[in-house]
């Protein structure tokens, strides 16, 4: 199995949220994957829409490619945009596809806003019967950026450091 391996999944709309795991993959040494709804989220039609599917809680059917299936990476990192107060529509979908299958999972964040939107974390918990091992709300271009970025690097390095995330037999 692949104990070894941490998997960095993410949805960006603008490419903020995708820049950031990237960053974060690169860190870790973890393998990245990105997740596909297939809906057209561009212009301003798409950040309509993508609003309207956040408010509405909508769980759209997704895509992704991974090495190995999710119930074998010792932790699932998941990125996502912050859309109206809430978790963006596909990476919910995500969590309710494949939440049941992840073994260990973190949380990233990246909004437009001041506000940390912090229970985002809450509402991808309903999906991951796990929980969140560790977390970030990311703002790109604010000064604290580089920041929470690295102090969410140590915590998780922390974490697989433990071995908390060994599966129980």
């Amino acid at each position: 199995m692949a104990w070894n391996n941490v998997l960095c999944m993410y949805y960006s709309r603008t490419g903020n949220t995708k820049r950031a795991m990237e960053e974060i993959a690169k860190a870790l040494n973890a393998e990245l994957a990105e997740i596909q709804d297939g809906v057209d989220r561009s212009g301003a039609k798409g950040w309509l829409r993508s609003g309207l599917d956040a408010v509405r809680r909508s769980s759209p059917k997704v895509k992704f490619k991974t090495k190995w299936p999710l119930s074998d990476y010792r932790l699932v990192i998941v990125g996502t945009p912050v859309w109206a107060g809430r978790c963006s529509a596909p990476v919910r979908g995500f969590l309710k596809q494949n939440g049941r299958d992840i073994r260990n999972a973190s949380y990233v964040v990246t909004r437009g806003s001041e506000d940390k939107n912090e229970e985002v974390f809450q509402q991808m918990d309903l999906y991951a019967p796990c929980g969140h091992r560790t977390a970030v709300s990311l703002r790109v271009g604010s000064v604290g950026y580089d920041f929470w970025q690295e102090e969410f690097l140590r915590q998780t390095q922390e974490f697989l450091k433990e071995g908390r995330w060994r599966p129980e037999n």
